[in-house]
């Protein structure tokens, strides 16, 4: 009954039909011919005639009864045919399936079949093969006729392509089937084993060239502990752990300098050092023949780089970050990624002011080129960014240049000391102008001086980067993935306690006997006072001969202390804080600061941390604040735990001891689980 059906609706259809129906053609024509020899002779005419009857006759008894032979035949040449290529298509190299509109697979090939490991005639769900192959990924009505995955299977590695294949335009496609009405769609599925490919880019990839450079933080200090005779088998023994560490895994050593090497490895090398973390870094601290401080290094190391050059260009600039964010770390720079490793060490305070003066009197330079001076700081500006940018005004006017200093809105952390040049007949009404303002003053001729920040996102004004060709950066935070580019100069020293020190330093050797007023001396004294928490941080010996040059030029420690007396309101928020702290892994303390009411409770909380660093036993403390839809959170340390590694893996940063980062998205109890994982992964890892 089906193959009757079938032959119902099967017709023949071009110059198949036709070919069969040309006899009949033939007849009528031959009807046409007799009707035209009647007219000539009807005898001829009538001989015809019965010719043409008797040839219809046998013509149409033959077409009908061959039609149906034919018709057989070719379905049966069609089957044959559809058999030798389903044949040529079962044992085809490429695996390959057939799945319906649905993803359930219907036909399968031999290699398919060995691929996936299955049987002949397997029909489930192809995600029941491969569980990221979902129905939504493949092709459907929405007009998605081709899709294209990477796949793994059992550890092989596979590109899948899918194809839909209308079964209306397969019919309309056959030249002797006339079929209409068919609907729906099938999937060809084609694989394509990329497996050896993979393992053989990953190999090129291992054994492509990484450039590394070490240098010794700390060489000159060092060498300096040791007595003469004793230097050269310091020396010796450094250069032994170094070399000897690197032909470990396979690479090259060479000393360019008395402190300096340059490393050639293959980057799978830079891979095993990642894993063992760099333990070169603790290793070298134990060369010890009598020097009082352990030798630390900085190794920089550059991957991935288009050329070789591009590689040494990156292990440049990776020893600089290292470096710059205090030695006795490791730093890796990809184009597309900065990865820390180390940095648990104190940074080593140079008694040298050498390189302060250099740096005065190239900022000397500077200024005395231009007309215009404008002085910026951080966002939200603390008293350490005002403090610097008052003293780099005082240099600018003794040189006789117009300065301003870019400040959109005094925080209340700095609104006393904002008030002492506001409305002072001795400063200028413009002396403090806002970022619109700025940006009209700044011209070609102008040169822009940032401080205490050298992240260009979070100064005062990162648009005004863009109008002044002429930058120099002074920062005492330790440089992190972006920085302030192409700086006429850069003044960036980590050890140093703040800005205001640094300023103080510069202020020494820009001008002979530099007149400095009270209100200055007073701003950049607090500066110092409140970047280390009363001297209690980070204080070196240049730390308080900076103090004792301010105090000389007439700041008073009695009115500094009144300017940062705290509201009551403020106090009682701060202590509060304090009081509901929570001990972590018993080294740890976490705290919330709930100043809603308080116009800065950021600053309420970082000095809440602050004052939880007195609870005997604690090595960090981390205080979190909710403000204007952000979790703020505030780190400190004294000096066993490194927080700027915990709030740069937060995606903030800092200092050793002072970090701090921002989150969004999250309330404050999800904030807290989020550092707590992390300072459980960083000990499991033993990073801090």
């Amino acid at each position: 009954m089906g193959c009757m059906h079938m032959k119902k609706r099967i017709k023949l259809k071009g110059r198949i039909k036709t070919y069969i129906q040309f006899c009949i053609y033939l007849g009528i024509l031959l009807c046409v011919v007799d009707v035209a020899m009647f007219m000539i002779d009807v005898r001829a005419g009538a001989l015809l005639a019965g010719y043409t009857v008797l040839y219809f006759a046998i013509t149409l008894s033959r077409y009908f009864y061959n039609k149906t032979i034919i018709m057989n035949e070719l379905v049966s040449f069609a089957t044959e045919y559809g058999q030798i290529q389903r044949k040529l298509l079962r044992e085809l190299e490429l695996p390959y399936a057939l799945l319906d509109d649905s993803g359930k697979v219907i036909w399968t090939n031999v290699a398919f079949e060995s691929v996936v490991h299955q049987p002949k005639g397997y029909n489930k769900s192809i995600t029941s093969l491969f569980p990221t192959l979902t129905r939504d990924r493949l092709p459907d009505d929405s007009g998605v006729d081709e899709a294209q995955y990477e796949l793994e299977y059992e550890g092989n590695e596979f590109i899948a392509k899918f194809r839909k294949i209308s079964l209306k335009e397969m019919a309309e496609h056959s030249d002797m089937i006339d079929a209409k009405d068919y609907n729906g769609y099938l999937i060809a599925v084609y694989l394509f084993d990329e497996t050896a490919l993979h393992i053989a880019l990953q190999e090129v990839d291992d054994q492509s060239l990484a450039v590394g450079m070490i240098y010794l933080d700390n060489y000159e200090e060092a060498l300096e502990s040791v007595e003469e005779v004793r230097r050269s088998l310091l020396i010796a023994l450094i250069d032994r752990k170094v070399n000897k560490y690197i032909s470990g895994f396979d690479g090259i050593c060479k000393k360019l300098e008395k402190d300096k090497y340059l490393v050639i490895m293959r980057k799978k090398a830079i891979a095993q050092l990642q894993e063992s973390r760099f333990d070169l870094l603790e290793d070298v601290k134990t060369v010890n023949i009598g020097n009082e401080m352990a030798v630390t290094l900085s190794i920089g190391v550059g991957l991935d780089g288009l050329t070789y050059a591009q590689n040494y260009e990156f292990a440049r600039n990776a020893i600089d970050l290292a470096l710059g964010r205090g030695g006795d770390q490791a730093v890796i720079k990809t184009p597309e990624s900065i990865t820390y490793y180390g940095g648990k060490s104190q940074q080593v305070e140079k008694n040298t002011r050498v390189k302060a003066r250099v740096k005065a009197h190239a900022l000397r330079e500077i200024i005395t080129s231009k007309d215009l001076v404008l002085v910026m700081g951080h966002r939200m500006p603390d008293v350490d960014s005002f403090g610097a940018a008052v003293g780099i005004y005082r240099i600018a006017q003794t040189l006789g240049r117009k300065a301003h200093i870019v400040l959109n809105e005094a925080t209340p952390a700095i609104a006393p000391m904002v008030e002492l040049f506001q409305n002072n007949p001795e400063y200028e009404e413009d002396m403090i102008i806002n970022s619109t303002q700025a940006i009209e003053a700044a011209s070609s001729n102008s040169v822009l001086v940032v401080v205490d920040v050298n992240k260009p996102s979070i100064t005062e004004c990162p648009d005004l980067l863009r109008f002044c060709k002429s930058v120099v950066v002074l920062d005492h935070h330790r440089q992190g993935t972006e920085t302030i580019e192409n700086a006429t100069l850069s003044y960036v020293e980590p050890y140093a306690s703040s800005s205001c020190e640094m300023v103080s330093e510069i202020l020494q050797y820009t001008y002979d006997n530099i007149k400095i007023h009270t209100e200055e001396a007073d701003c950049m004294y607090s500066g110092i006072m409140i970047d280390t928490n009363n001297f209690m941080t980070k204080t070196g010996v240049r730390t308080f001969e900076a103090a004792a040059f301010l105090r000389r030029n007439g700041a008073d420690v009695t009115r500094v202390r009144k300017l940062f007396r705290e509201d009551a309101l403020e106090y009682k928020a701060k202590a509060d804080a304090v009081s509901q702290a929570e001990i972590y892994k018993q080294y740890f303390a976490i705290s919330v600061c709930t100043a809603d009411d308080l116009p800065s409770p950021t600053i309420i909380g970082a000095q809440a941390a602050n004052e939880l660093l007195n609870i005997k036993g604690i090595k960090a403390s981390f205080v979190l604040t909710d403000y204007q839809g952000k979790i703020y959170i505030s780190a400190r340390s004294i000096d066993e735990v490194n927080v700027q590694i915990i709030m740069e893996r937060m995606g903030g940063g800092g200092h050793m001891n002072t970090a701090a980062c921002q989150m969004e998205g999250m309330g404050l109890i999800e904030a807290i689980g989020a550092l707590k994982r992390t300072i459980d992964v960083m000990l499991e890892n033993n990073e801090i």
